[in-house]
């Protein structure tokens, strides 16, 4: 995310620049010129230019979206900075003071929150700031969605937890209900866990055609964004989304996190930034989703997700949390993995296996999931026919190399692929698979995965040639 500082200590602008760089694309607007230079010559981002001036915004490619801080340092000059910092159009302006607040500015600019430089000297601007973005940014995508008569809340094909529950959650968050905001999909639910999960919460997902998306005003999508659909979708109002971004786009506000473990997470910061009642019903789904995308806290999880699971865990039913989270085995599952144990081959702690057609494309990551818990295994990487594609689904241990590298390496060229340290999955047509790779049976698929999993993992994402 774009940040614009407005300050001319030397000394502030450093911490400033040592806090915030981590996590935001940073520049600083000096007024002294010379200083500009020497902090530039430092290697900090910094402009010469009158930040009274809107031309100084417009230079630095301000928008609604960014994140514009101004050091009031007790002298005169913050009301005509904030002027032209609102002129410049962003909606996320602040003020870091000296010590208290002044309020020479408010009157004119209340919706213009404040950080003092004490949240900076105990550590916590950053956290400050995160939540006053937070809230910030809900609150505009609940005001631009307020005069929609309906709303379409779009979840990826055969939704899984965490997007049943950020369906749920982003209706609670427009204060809308299930008749003026529709949860819909391509594909709906079939795993038998999540159709229990579905029925026990009364999550109802529609059956969506193309031709039905022009039956709504706006469009959000969760735990998914718009080039999953193929085209469908170039343009959608919302896209809040945990897995690694994607282009291809346009969006009115979005909130991508691929640093969190679950998008359920980001809707639990949204629903708590804005104060709004989480009932138990949403509470005990978003539970879930968070424990079923992280595997209960163990994969691909950060502080906030921790948070956000203790925040959900006292208003949720855990009765309920339980009786949803057991997995049925079922005959077709237990099918599917005797297939790829019997094409499958384990070498160097890596499993590979074929499972050939497969009925629905989710047994392919059940079956990943499945070998994974295999003494020895800390790579197990599958793939099945469903329909006219080829599922490819990774899972590792989440400490060695990147899963959904090792997809887009050898298959982003052919079909679709991504995803994240620990877990990844290609999607590519069977008629360019076998284009790239030859025609192969069930044994030479599993071989020929092992083999690309053994050449990615002794020489990363470089450039030794596919076959």
């Amino acid at each position: 995310m774009k940040c614009v500082v407005v300050c001319q200590d030397d000394l502030v602008i450093k911490t400033l620049h040592e806090a915030l760089a981590p996590t935001f694309d940073v520049t600083f607007v000096v007024e002294d010129r010379p200083l500009s230079r020497r902090l530039s010559d430092a290697g900090v981002p910094a402009v010469g230019a009158d930040p009274r001036r809107l031309a100084t915004y417009v230079n630095a490619d301000v928008d609604p979206t960014t994140c514009v801080i101004v050091h009031d340092n007790g002298r005169r000059g913050v009301r005509r900075v904030l002027r032209a910092v609102a002129d410049a159009g962003t909606g996320l302006a602040y003020v870091l003071a000296v010590a208290q607040p002044a309020t020479e500015w408010s009157e004119e600019f209340p919706e213009v929150a404040t950080l003092t430089l004490g949240d900076l000297v105990k550590g916590a601007l950053h956290d400050s700031l995160g939540r006053s973005l937070t809230r910030a940014r809900v609150q505009q995508y609940q005001r631009y969605f307020s005069d929609a008569d309906r709303v379409l809340i779009l979840l990826h094909n055969d939704p899984d937890p965490d997007a049943l529950a950020s369906g749920l959650a982003l209706r609670n968050l427009l204060h809308r209900t299930k008749t003026t905001a529709i949860i819909g999909a391509f594909r709906g639910v079939t795993r038998p866990e999540n159709l229990r999960m579905a029925n026990l919460l009364d999550i109802q997902v529609e059956a969506l055609t193309a031709e039905s998306l022009a039956e709504f005003d706006r469009i959000a999508t969760v735990d998914v964004q718009p080039h999953y659909f193929g085209g469908l979708l170039n343009r959608v109002d919302l896209v809040v989304d945990h897995h690694p971004e994607r282009t291809g786009y346009a969006t009115t506000f979005k909130d991508i996190r691929p640093d969190f473990g679950s998008t359920a997470t980001i809707l639990t910061e949204h629903l708590r930034a804005v104060d709004v009642n989480i009932s138990e019903r949403t509470a005990t789904a978003m539970l879930y989703a968070i424990k079923s995308d992280t595997l209960f806290l163990s994969r691909h999880t950060n502080r906030t997700d921790l948070e956000a699971f203790t925040f959900l865990y006292p208003l949720a039913d855990p009765a309920l949390v339980r009786k949803m989270e057991g997995s049925e085995i079922t005959l077709e599952r237990l099918e599917s993995v005797s297939r790829a144990v019997q094409s499958g081959r384990l070498e160097e702690q890596v499993f590979a296996a074929h499972v050939g057609r497969a009925v629905r494309e989710d047994l392919v990551p059940y079956v990943a999931d499945f070998l994974l818990q295999l003494e020895g295994v800390k790579w197990s990487i599958v793939s099945g026919v469903v329909d006219a594609h080829l599922v490819v689904s990774v899972r590792n241990l989440g400490y060695s190399r990147n899963a959904g590298e090792f997809v887009r390496r050898w298959f982003n060229d052919i079909g679709s692929a991504g995803g994240h340290r620990a877990m990844a999955k290609a999607v590519v047509p069977l008629a360019a698979f076998h284009e790239k790779f030859g025609p192969l049976d069930d044994p030479q698929v599993a071989a020929l995965l092992g083999d690309l999993a053994a050449r990615f993992l002794r020489h990363g994402s470089g450039n030794d040639r596919a076959p």
